[in-house]
């Protein structure tokens, strides 16, 4: 196959990261992380004591910060600020929920759109976030969406927070899910929303693999390189 970007947007909990990174080394590819590079920026803000609901400021920290994302078939992604590799870090739970200031601000992601083409223009890949489709790369050759019922994605994420020892607030996570739904959906800049022409896709019932194996049926299923539109 030749060069060729592929995005799968969705909500928080819908499994997209990970369906990505699989689907990446399945198909030989690089992956990359969209929504890692907010949260390197938002962890630096956290430690510099920067306000995050100051958007100039936050722009001047983007100019001056170097955010790479380095990813090679058969090896756990990284994430590096500013050369510290912070793959760990931009996970906590204080990031997570303070990244939205980063993600919603029209300045911060006309930097980071420009960063992600850049990576996108460089070989063939796998990219999750919230707007890949829509914005970053609407003429991508094969565009999903990755959705799955809210309680299910709440749980996944309980899961996921459990299996690293972490300790959860059931009530709290449910609240800041929905919280981030609603912000992502409705903001002003690159709302979360399915791309034209992307396959939309419920995990609800399904599991990691079997979510790749659709997208990977879709990509490398079709003689002539189409990608059917509607609902799998």
């Amino acid at each position: 196959m030749s060069d060729f970007v592929v995005t799968i947007d969705g909500p928080a909990g819908a499994g997209k990261s990970t369906v990505a990174r699989v689907l990446a080394q399945k198909l030989g590819v690089a992956f990359m992380d969209t929504g890692a590079m907010y949260r390197a920026l938002t962890l630096k803000a956290l430690r510099l004591g920067v306000k995050l609901d100051d958007e100039s400021a936050l722009i001047a920290l983007a100019r001056t910060s170097v955010i790479d994302l380095v990813s090679e078939p058969g090896k756990r992604p990284q994430v590096f600020l500013d050369g510290e590799d912070v793959s760990e870090a931009i996970r906590s739970l204080e990031v997570t929920n303070n990244t939205f200031y980063a993600a919603r601000a029209p300045g911060v992601r006309h930097i980071m759109v420009e960063w992600q083409r850049l990576l996108g223009a460089r070989r063939s890949m796998v990219g999750d976030g919230r707007d890949l489709g829509t914005v970053v790369f609407p003429g991508a050759r094969y565009k999903f969406y990755l959705d799955a019922d809210f309680n299910v994605r709440c749980q996944r994420r309980i899961d996921e927070l459990k299996a690293k020892g972490l300790p959860v607030d059931e009530a709290s996570l449910r609240k800041d899910v929905a919280e981030r739904d609603h912000k992502d959906k409705t903001r002003s800049v690159g709302p979360l929303k399915p791309a034209e022409g992307a396959v939309i896709i419920d995990s609800t019932a399904m599991s990691i693999e079997a979510v790749v194996a659709v997208l990977y049926h879709h990509i490398t299923g079709n003689a002539d390189g189409s990608l059917p539109q509607g609902r799998a």
